[in-house]
């Protein structure tokens, strides 16, 4: 690719009818040559977080934002209704390891959850591990756990200011001492220990401190860490030397005989190789499953058999047995059959394993002993997401979590072997649910497609096309989007919106092939059903053109960031969140490039032009009006980094013309999403909820 650069020119945007001045943006020509084609990125400078004139334009940008939220009249009766319905006992389902019970818990508005313990549930539990404690401000977050079979050591992961990075440190859990032992720069990978002497980890090597937060990362490797020595002693178990761009990760089985080592190229596609430790005659990794076109992934072994959830030939997911002697696909045994809906996962406890189905983006839990025969289904309280099936071999009984978009979280114990369900706690907060409904509706997408949605709303909603609505998609990497309680969009219900959560195609709501009919060169169908939802919402009369909010985070941001270049007329307010909006360049920063499986690559003949038509950056459009836009991202984002979000800023302002709001809030000492402090959550979400009603028009309701 060719550059030019020449001497900038200084661009001033202005915003009479609502006076809104933006920041003095300036411009180089800076020119690439994608296979003849001339793309012109201005704001590339923007790229680099580290410069003065970037964090001079973030803050001027902030200041510019700030001020304009400071107009809205109830922003200060929103955050304190947010902080009123957030202060309530939030409590994670316990789990058993050696002598005592774990479960995470938040008093209300602590900014992190404390990690308690205890003997037995019926005692008083004592703080295992505070995260509030290890910063001032609340940016430190505990990111991962693990413990030793026996219960005995412990590691847990801490993340700062939301970066992916992570400290792993190893904790003796009958005197809660930290063992001298400590990991440095994990990234995307757990803690397998093997017995305790020590334990397996991935880790890259150790980044430039200028550019850790956004350089390509690379050559990932296995390592094995013997407890009491130095990091720099450790094993390296496996790498490869010719394949930079691969993610290695790996995991034991329950009885700690098979090492499993997980390798994919990027967030779907994987590749199985293991070593029986029983084996004193292997000592190197051999392939169990061939990469890099179906996905597989180890649920436990049954003796000398390892069982593999897998979509090869299945595109809705089966369990196989396979020996790994004998791996080739010819040898493996079906155990449960595929199924006409979508297995998102299998997780084992008491000798039985559970299947974890979705019916139409709801959870179906089924019982299986490990021969595959059908025990019982797992009753459920409703129509909502259902998690946590899993203990170990030995328990009798376990705890699952509950939701729905109408129901707070609840614990429930399951016993084993009766398939009995009892209530352990219930959420109790300040909001009535009663009067919040849920309903599906089903719609056809551009291409026919029948999709799903959900609505939320409070009893006594009146069609007449003139409600409120906030449409949240995301449509990408096999994720689905299931019904789940959220204090913030119940929020939005209580001042008469709907909350629709669209079950976009892309996601796993249906298997792999809903999966890849929004992947690749068929992402337009993602944008497409997502507009579809909003004009069937009109044409149902439950909301108007000037109603509707769309709002979506990562690759939910690419979602907003599209239909709002797309179809500026159909959307009155745009949040995108943490977004990816440069589809050209994404590849060249930190983890970008493993999103290559799910997008493509503008380094491709093939997908270039395809990503080209689509990328928001660059299909924001002179003169056009469009949605008053609120851009969200982090400073220590270093999954999608901000300068997606700050060259997509810096354009929209540029181009767009007319009153309506187009602005970006860059939060400091945050990330992607995972481990933000309460405080900032709270802090965002009076943010976004006072922007998204004011330009609804919308009045706050005093409760």
């Amino acid at each position: 690719m060719k550059k030019a650069f020449c001497v900038s020119f200084v661009l001033i945007a202005m915003n009479s009818a609502a006076q809104l001045n933006y920041p003095v943006t300036h411009k180089e020509v800076v020119t690439d040559d994608y296979f003849g084609t001339k793309v012109a990125d201005p704001y590339r400078w923007l790229e680099d977080d580290n410069s003065a004139a970037t964090k001079a334009w973030v803050a001027e940008q902030n200041k510019v934002t700030n001020g304009y939220l400071a107009t809205i009249p109830y922003r200060s009766k929103i955050k304190s209704r947010l902080e009123s319905l957030w202060n309530y006992p939030k409590y994670g389902a316990p789990f058993k390891k050696g002598d005592y019970y774990y479960f995470y818990k938040n008093d209300g508005l602590q900014n992190q959850s404390v990690l308690y313990r205890t003997p037995s549930l019926a005692a008083t539990p004592e703080v295992f591990i505070d995260p509030n404690t290890l910063s001032s401000e609340g940016i430190a977050a505990l990111s991962g756990l693990s413990f030793t079979k026996d219960g005995k050591l412990c590691t847990y992961s801490v993340s700062k200011a939301g970066s992916d990075w992570s400290e792993i440190f190893v904790m003796n859990t009958e005197t809660k001492a930290l063992l001298p032992d400590k990991i440095n720069w994990t990234k995307f990978g757990g803690v397998a220990w093997k017995g305790n002497e020590g334990f397996y980890y991935s880790a890259y090597d150790e980044p430039d401190e200028q550019s850790k937060l956004s350089k390509k990362n690379e050559f990932q490797k296995v390592f094995y860490h013997k407890l009491g020595t130095s990091q720099k002693e450790d094993v390296i178990i496996y790498q490869d030397k010719e394949h930079p761009l691969r993610y290695f990760g790996v995991g034991l089985t329950e009885d700690e005989r098979f090492l499993i080592l997980y390798v994919t190229e990027g967030t779907s596609g994987s590749e199985l190789w293991y070593r029986d430790l029983n084996d004193a005659g292997q000592q190197n990794f051999s392939l169990l499953v061939l990469g890099f076109d179906t996905e597989s992934s180890v649920i436990e072994n049954k003796g000398d058999l390892l069982l593999l959830n897998t979509n090869y030939e299945a595109p809705n997911y089966r369990v196989v047995a396979v020996d790994p002697k004998q791996p080739g696909r010819q040898n493996w045994k079906t155990v449960i059959p595929e199924q006409k809906e979508a297995l998102q996962g299998v997780g084992t406890a008491g000798g039985s394993l559970f299947a974890s189905y979705l019916k139409d983006a709801a959870s179906k839990i089924v019982q299986y002993d490990f021969e595959g025969n059908r025990i019982r289904d797992v009753e459920l309280p409703g129509i909502g997401t259902a998690g946590g099936f899993g203990a170990d071999k030995e328990d009798k009984t376990f705890y699952y979590t509950y939701t729905s978009f109408a129901t707070p979280p609840a614990i429930y114990e399951y016993d084993i072997a009766t398939g009995r369900s009892t209530l352990y706690k219930k959420t109790e907060l300040n909001l009535k649910t009663d009067d919040i409904v849920t309903e599906q509706v089903f719609f056809k997408s551009k291409d026919g497609a029948q999709v799903p949605m959900f609505l939320t709303y409070k009893k006594g909603l009146k069609k007449d096309g003139n409600n409120p609505v906030l449409l949240y998609g995301y449509g990408g990497f096999n994720i689905p989007m299931t019904p789940g309680f959220s204090v913030s969009n119940a929020f939005f219900v209580e001042q008469g919106g709907i909350y629709v959560v669209v079950n976009l195609r892309g996601g796993s709501e249906y298997g792999e092939a809903w999966h890849k009919a929004g992947m690749l060169l068929n992402k337009q169908n993602v944008f497409n059903d997502f507009i579809g939802a909003a004009e069937h919402l009109i044409a149902a009369k439950y909301t108007g053109k000037n109603k509707i909010a769309v709002r979506g985070g990562s690759n939910g941001g690419l979602l907003v960031g599209a239909v709002m270049t797309q179809r500026p007329d159909l959307f009155k307010v745009a949040i995108p969140q943490v977004g990816v909006l440069d589809m050209l360049r994404f590849q060249k920063f930190t983890v970008g490039w493993g999103w290559t499986v799910e997008y493509g690559s503008a380094d491709s003949a093939q997908y270039f032009p395809y990503l080209y038509k689509y990328s928001p950056y660059h299909n924001l459009k002179k003169g056009v009006s469009y949605p008053a836009t609120l851009i969200t991202t982090g400073d220590h984002d270093d999954r999608v980094v901000p300068a997606h979000s700050f060259k997509y800023a810096a354009r929209l302002q540029e181009y767009h013309k007319g009153s309506n709001p187009v602005l970006i809030r860059v939060e400091t000492n945050a990330g992607h999403g995972a481990g933000k402090p309460t405080s900032k959550v709270i802090d965002e979400a009076a943010d976004i909820w006072a922007f998204v009603m004011y330009n609804l028009g919308m009045k706050f309701k005093d409760q």
